[in-house]
């Protein structure tokens, strides 16, 4: 007797059988049920859910004779009657599948539409099914309309495809449209262990769920894929013979990829992407395990109690949640979204390895580095150690921890040279200058102050920022890099980063071929900004490089212009309330100005 594959073998006969579309299901049985009965059905869905699947039993509940040949229509068709026997192995007279794909024309649709004239020879309805609907030309669908609208009460319509999109609208409106789901991988998992332990086949619970991911949603391609599977393991499913049929990725690799990636281990990063090439692993593999794991991570990150529900045989689940305990959220989203784009680029790379191994050192790219790496680092510390305690003396033992930072933070120009800096005030004495929300009884010498953002109560307007509101101290410095900025703007000799570089920084020392320049952004700091703004300063006769520190910007083309336009807003509305007219009018007419619509010409 010649062999069934597993997806003809095990396909389900009832519509308690089937699996992962009970919203389907529940529908049919009650409409069934209640013999509420449509003339045309729409299946929708990818390949494998089960569209031909459901036709098929549908058309048997509405055959159905009973044991007894004394049935009617049921949502539990017998099986064992002659319709349902001649449904199942494709000779039932009364039920018809077209395929679309190979008969898509208006002359096919024509042939199937004149059997709709007689009424069923041996079932109670005719049925029929087109696969694929989508195919058709234009000119079936137009043929087909009329009878799809107004059929004989003894014919229905069953049509499937796996692109509703391309189905008129003329044809959408006259069916009742079910949209059968991918099937999660647990589900797909489940119905495996069903179907090998009713084949006796023993299996690795770890291979099948490498077969439930590799599916995709498809039922038909897990039992296809487990069909391989046997062969390839000669009786029996083994993980390792499995992954090695699929070529996918072992779940190590990867967590050992995310674990360097988070502790900035590039040497670990590039010598596990060598070992995959060697053993010839899929680089697009490598990045889909990737991106799964770090979905999973995510999820860990922001419900933390989905952990608990979290399957316990499944090996994978404990090293997710403790490399999502190890990632700050932010750089999992990062990684993910790499992972997730950096699919697209390895077809364009000579080398798709050597894509793979650009798109994992990326994330290293954008890791925090310096003085701002240090400063998280050593707040974390500093709060770890004072979590016992209360939240006042946690804020006083951080304190030190961000002094010694400040100390040290800041690279300035290369060793060696010494840059006259012209006379300015302090940043210390910066922000002593500022007025304070509450005074501090015993102040430490070396404490920096720590701008705090206070959320205004609901209804309440926002305060200006402090950094809007403190006036600008005019000086020698300022106002040549302002007039230097805003000429090369003017001339548009800088543009994008470059623009911005000079916008929002601060010229605080000029030697006789350098200059220093402060940002408060270490984005801004791009060597390539830094030598378009030394081209175009070239340009202007001043032959300079520049050197970059980053710091707190007190003076800046960018806070400059911002002053001076609040400073025309400001005249402009106070011109608005002095004015005769406009006083009278909110005097006798109770008007007013509405916030955000005055503007200065």
């Amino acid at each position: 007797m010649a062999y069934l594959v597993l997806a003809r073998k095990h396909r389900p006969k009832t519509f308690s059988e089937m699996v992962g579309q009970e919203h389907v299901v529940q529908a049919l049985e009650n409409a069934l049920t209640s013999q509420r009965l449509h003339h045309a059905y729409l299946f929708t869905g990818t390949r494998g859910v089960g569209k031909t699947t459901v036709s098929r039993i549908l058309a048997k509940s509405l055959n159905c004779q009973g044991p007894d040949g004394q049935g009617g229509i049921t949502a539990t068709p017998c099986g064992v009657c002659q319709a349902c026997k001649d449904i199942d192995t494709g000779r039932f007279v009364d039920y018809t599948e077209l395929d679309a794909a190979s008969n898509r024309g208006v002359d096919e649709v024509q042939a199937l539409l004149e059997q709709a004239v007689y009424k069923p020879v041996q079932g109670r309805f005719k049925v029929f099914m087109i696969d694929e609907v989508h195919m058709l030309t234009g000119h079936a669908f137009n043929a087909m309309l009329k009878t799809l609208e107004e059929p004989p009460e003894y014919l229905k319509f069953v049509l499937a495809t796996t692109d509703p999109q391309k189905v008129p609208v003329t044809v959408l409106s006259r069916c009742l449209q079910f949209n059968l789901r991918p099937m999660a991988p647990e589900t797909v998992l489940e119905h495996l262990t069903r179907v090998l332990e009713a084949e006796t086949v023993p299996a690795e619970p770890h291979a099948l769920r490498l077969i439930a991911r590799a599916a995709r949603g498809s039922m038909r391609d897990a039992l296809s894929l487990t069909d391989q599977a046997i062969a390839f393991g000669n009786g029996e499913l083994l993980e390792a013979g499995v992954r090695q049929m699929l070529g996918s990725v072992d779940r190590g690799h990867v967590f050992r990829l995310i674990e360097a990636l988070a502790q900035g281990d590039g040497k670990t990063v590039v010598d596990t992407a060598e070992g995959l090439r060697r053993d010839g692993m899929s680089a697009a593999s490598t990045l889909e395990e990737m991106t799964a794991v770090l979905q999973a991570m995510a999820v860990l990150q922001a419900v933390p109690s989905r952990a608990e529900s979290n399957d316990a045989t499944d090996p994978d689940a404990a090293e997710t949640e403790r490399l999502a305990a190890s990632m700050p959220a932010d750089e999992t989203q990062l990684l993910y979204s790499l992972c997730l784009h950096g699919r697209g680029e390895l077809g364009l790379a000579p080398d798709e390895y050597a894509a793979l191994t650009m798109v994992l050192l990326r994330l290293l790219a954008f890791k925090p580095t310096g003085a701002v790496g240090a400063e998280k680092k050593t707040l974390n510390e500093a709060a770890r150690a004072a979590a016992p305690a209360s939240r006042a003396p946690a804020v006083e033992a951080a304190r030190p921890a961000v002094a010694a930072v400040v100390a040290t933070a800041g690279p300035v120009a290369p060793p060696g040279q010494r840059l006259p800096v012209r006379d300015e005030p302090s940043l210390a004495a910066t922000a002593a200058s500022r007025p304070s929300v509450a005074a501090d009884p015993a102040p430490a010498a070396n404490v920096m102050a720590m701008q705090v953002r206070v959320q205004p109560p609901p209804g309440a307007r926002e305060m200006p920022r402090e950094s809007e509101s403190t006036s600008i101290v005019p000086s020698e410095e300022g106002d040549f890099w302002h007039a230097t900025v805003t000429q090369m703007v003017a001339a548009e000799a800088i543009t994008a980063l470059a623009r911005e570089l000079a916008l929002q920084s601060q010229l605080v020392a000029r030697d006789v071929d350098q200059w220093l320049l402060r940002v408060e952004r270490e984005s801004l700091n791009q060597t390539s900004s830094r030598e378009k703004l030394q081209t175009a300063l070239a340009a202007l006769g001043h032959g300079v490089k520049i050197a970059i520190e980053i710091g707190a910007v007190a003076d800046s083309p960018a806070r400059r212009n911002k002053q001076a336009a609040d400073e025309r807003q400001r005249v402009a509305e106070e011109a608005i309330r002095n004015d005769p007219e406009i006083q009278s009018m909110m005097r006798d007419w109770d008007a007013r100005i509405v916030p955000g619509t005055l503007k200065p010409a």
